[in-house]
């Protein structure tokens, strides 16, 4: 607990530096604490996948960072210190009741991400995407290895910069430092409303009562976090600013938008925010559209540059065969990854996703039990009764284009994924909206978020069974914090799994030796898969993984297997 503390010490020194220099070379004209510290975020995720082509994002890239502290803190000093007096100024204007759920907030923050990870995507795919960059950067074919490997997030390039690997090994809360500077911009906006009253602050402010639901997510570098941070920021920012906006304030919420497509291409409805914000704002944006629209153009680069070496293909899971590489992954393991995908939204199996008919998968999909069946239902729910809600008590152009946005993105993801969680940036922004026609008086809300940061407080000291929210074996029960990791934190796997090493052709590979979850890596040295993978694809698809070379940076092919005897 403590020595992520001091990790997140150091990592805000450095985003609120670059995040700042950021900011003079875009003349955002941005005084934000939280959104200096956003943009400092992206602008190491960007950096560090620039680099991340070329080689390991290990000691070498902390060196570049560490002179590109010093040389920024020489270059800016006083702006640096204004940003800072300003920010502590702002903490000791808040309300005493609410300097005390701050406090609380962090203190219960730092508690869960020294505990045990709970998310199981965890043990598939983040352990291991964030060990190859640290070790080799990107890697060509890895997603031969591993398929999940292919889905590589802009978040854990930013978790790979920030996890020190060279000094530490168990630092992979990344989300929870996402989540104390979304609390943070949520506490100081409720502050605001307590003395301005104005809706847009109270719907951000009320960010601190989803922690029930965010908490989840951060003793792990889950991508789905920050997008939700993020897209809630956006929200704020279009609603503020649609009539009366700014080139920097247009910039920015750019930036914010482009940074959470890259950490989740699942979020891509959202760049109707800024496209909306163009239209109407046109004339004065035109002459100065180039900054933000490099921006974009590099950031898309890098995601299809990234894609191409992990998996062959520029848009995966998109078999637009524009390129042909050895280390292709294919394309039949890019259509399995594309169906099961698919299906993790109904839970049902191929054959009967080919069987039945469209309403017959929609029955299913809202009948799933526990969260999924309880959020897939609350999304159709806020489909129907938002219009009446927004006519009645929020009826602008703003709340429209948010509800128009939200159908957007719906008919998007029923095409692909429909997954709750894809969805759950436009449920809270809703949610909040509906909760501020009740929360609208300031010792209510001080008694419901008090509320709140006990049942909190609770769940991260005490076991609670799990079972009726969920149906997957692995998430039973609740992560929770123990008194041995106040000062180290929790390792970065929930398991104590052991591996073995095997040896495939000329692929030598450590396999957990508990095979009950099929796509389990765990913390394992890399390259690590599980066996029963390999022997899947073997006996189905008749490929298998084998190194280009000798050496692991020249990544892997998959082999076709057809022709060898059994």
């Amino acid at each position: 607990m403590i020595l992520i503390l001091l990790s997140w010490i150091y990592i805000l020194f450095t985003t609120i530096n670059l995040g700042l220099e950021t900011d003079k070379i875009l003349r955002l004209k941005n005084s934000n604490f939280v959104i200096l510290s956003i943009l400092g975020l992206f602008t190491a995720t960007i950096l560090a996948s620039i680099w991340a082509i070329f080689g390991r994002i290990n000691i070498e890239f902390h060196l570049f960072l560490l002179i590109a502290n010093i040389g920024i803190c020489l270059k800016l000093k006083k702006e640096i210190k204004v940003i800072y007096t300003s920010f502590f100024n702002e903490l000791r204007s808040l309300d005493r009741s609410l300097k005390i759920a701050l406090i609380s907030i962090t203190l219960l923050i730092l508690a869960q991400c020294a505990s045990i990870p709970y998310i199981i995507d965890n043990e598939s795919y983040y352990i291991q995407t964030i060990k190859w960059i640290n070790e080799y950067g990107f890697v060509k074919g890895l997603a031969n290895l591993h398929l999940f490997l292919a889905q590589t997030s802009g978040w854990h390039i930013t978790q790979s910069a920030f996890n020190f690997s060279f000094l530490y090994d168990k630092f992979n809360d990344l989300s929870g430092f996402c989540l104390l500077l979304g609390n943070i911009y949520a506490i100081l906006h409720l502050n605001s409303y307590f003395k301005n009253k104005e809706i847009n602050y109270l719907v951000i402010g009320l960010l601190p009562l989803a922690n029930l639901f965010f908490f989840s997510f951060i003793s792990s570098p889950s991508p789905d976090l920050p997008v939700y941070i993020l897209s809630l920021i956006i929200f704020f920012s279009f609603l503020s600013s649609y009539k009366n906006l700014n080139i920097g304030t247009f910039n920015t919420v750019f930036i914010l938008v482009v940074f959470a497509i890259y950490i989740k291409t699942t979020a891509i409805a959202l760049i109707l925010i800024p496209l909306l914000l163009f239209i109407k704002h046109y004339k004065i944006l035109i002459p100065r559209i180039a900054k933000p629209l490099s921006i974009g153009i590099l950031v898309f680069f890098l995601f299809l540059i990234k894609n191409t070496i992990i998996s062959g293909y520029p848009l995966f899971p998109i078999t637009l065969n524009i390129f042909h590489f050895d280390f292709q992954i294919p394309v039949s393991m890019a259509h399995f990854y594309y169906d099961e995908t698919k299906r993790a939204a109904f839970s049902i199996t191929q054959n009967e996703f080919d069987t039945m008919s469209v309403f017959e998968i929609f029955k299913t999909w809202i009948s799933r039990p526990a969260l999924h069946g309880l959020f897939n239902k609350l999304i159709v729910l806020l489909l129907i009764i938002m219009p009446f809600f927004i006519f009645k008590f929020f009826n602008k152009k703003t709340f429209w284009a948010l509800y128009g946005i939200f159908v957007f993105q719906i008919i998007l993801l029923l095409l692909s994924s429909p997954q709750y969680r894809f969805f759950m940036n436009f449920i809270l922004l809703f949610s909040f909206l509906i909760a501020s026609l009740i929360l609208n008086n300031q010792n209510r809300i001080i008694v419901v978020l008090y509320i709140s940061l006990s049942i909190l407080a609770f769940i991260v000291i005490f076991p609670i069974n799990l079972k009726v929210f969920t149906t997957n074996t692995f998430l039973t029960s609740n992560s929770t914090f123990s008194i041995s990791n106040i000062v180290y934190p929790y390792k970065n796997s929930k398991f104590d799994t052991e591996y073995k090493p095997i040896i495939n052709g000329n692929l030598r590979y450590n396999s957990p030796v508990d095979n009950s979850f099929f796509w389990g890596t765990g913390d394992g040295l890399i390259p690590c898969v599980n066996k029963e993978q390999i022997k899947y694809f073997e006996a189905y698809y008749k490929i298998k993984p084998q190194m280009r070379t000798t050496n692991l940076k020249d990544g892997f092919y998959a082999k076709n297997i057809s022709n060898e005897s059994n």
